[in-house]
């Protein structure tokens, strides 16, 4: 019997193209006293997607459109919640100017795209935005507008807890994200945008070392080391490659790369993605690292029958500090490389525990 074809995953819509089509949809009702539903925006690339209406309130000079975002099969902590518009006649000549509402959050640090104490609407949604509330201005025939456009987003403080925006200064609630409009399913790039941003607060801030770090144990420890401030550390996860060509564009002092021994491991052997589905541990690596911290012959020979990475550091016993230290080292090197000696490395390998098995280069 043939094996059915697995189902491509289905794309969705960014908070910022749902903030464009909701400010579109109240806009419409202050020029005509009533709402399209659905409404139909023209993405930067062309698409023209339409989205139905979850609200639409008109009333006093004032419009409300709502949005139920959907990001398609993204793991998108947005997803399902309701991007609201307020959209208000503004001052002759004003053009159109931003206010977060209820769950946006608002700019307090500098080195983001935006001005302290703006709201977090990112560059991209507000030019998508623009362009939607003048192609309907046009075809009204209608001067450029003068908008006052309020974004909300319901219960968005309470998300922006499951982000990184506490670290990079926007309190109060989440960004407005997108810059194409459209969301690719695990694409990761809203968290590789958030590993670019909290390198440019860390810039801005005038700080000389930052900590990126697979996962919060190691990032625990490296912050317990160095009592670093929180916007220091950066959430690398998987996207070594992503931090360090980011910080060979823009450099830092110093770098603290921290994580666990596999995921190390990887990175020593050149690997820039650390996911399972990107890379894999090299055995081969690790035996001959092994070998190279003084390992007899009884232990290489049990460690060229384990089956990852874990079992490899159980194995190697009383040499188990050399090998953790030759990763470290290798790892070290790949970093290096890979920031052309832009920045000063160093590799710290953490245990499950929180405590260190290697420090190199620090």
């Amino acid at each position: 019997m043939a094996r059915e074809e697995a189902s491509p995953l289905r794309r969705g819509w960014t908070t910022g193209a749902c903030a464009a089509a909701a400010a579109r949809a109240a806009y419409a009702a202050l020029l005509t006293g009533r709402f399209p539903d659905p409404v139909t925006i023209r993405l930067p690339r062309g698409q023209r997607p339409s989205f139905p209406l979850a609200l639409a309130e008109l009333e006093n000079g004032r419009a409300r459109a709502g949005i139920v975002k959907d990001a398609g099969d993204d793991p998108d902590v947005t997803h399902g919640a309701t991007i609201v518009a307020e959209v208000a006649w503004g001052p002759p000549g004003s053009g159109v100017a931003f206010a977060a509402g209820e769950g946006v959050g608002t700019v307090t640090r500098p080195g983001l795209p935006l001005a302290v104490g703006e709201p977090a609407i990112n560059p991209a949604p507000r030019a998508m935005i623009g362009a939607a509330l003048a192609d309907l201005a046009a075809a009204h025939g209608a001067p450029p507008p003068d908008l006052c456009v309020t974004l909300a987003i319901p219960g968005g403080e309470r998300l922006a807890e499951k982000t990184m925006n506490a670290r990079l200064g926007i309190v109060g609630g989440l960004s407005v994200l997108g810059t194409t409009g459209v969301v690719v399913p695990y694409s990761c790039a809203s968290w590789v945008h958030a590993i670019q941003r909290g390198i440019d607060v860390a810039r801005a801030a005038g700080l000389r070392h930052v900590a990126a770090a697979t996962g919060a144990t190691s990032e625990r420890a490296v912050q317990r080391l160095y009592a670093l401030p929180d916007h220091a550390l950066i959430d690398m996860g998987d996207f070594a490659g992503a931090t360090l060509k980011y910080l060979r564009r823009h450099p830092l002092e110093r770098l603290t790369l921290a994580g666990g021994f596999a995921k190390m491991a990887k990175l020593a052997a050149g690997a820039l993605d650390l996911h399972s589905g990107k890379s894999r541990v090299d055995p081969a690596l690790l035996v001959e690292l092994l070998a190279a911290a003084g390992a007899d012959g009884a232990t290489l020979a049990a460690a060229r029958a384990c089956d990852s990475a874990g079992a490899l550091l159980a194995a190697a016993g009383a040499a188990a500090p050399g090998l953790a230290a030759g990763v470290a080292r290798r790892a070290r090197e790949v970093a290096l490389a890979t920031l052309s000696g832009a920045t000063a490395v160093e590799v710290a390998i953490v245990d499950r525990g929180g405590e260190f098995l290697a420090r190199v280069g620090g």
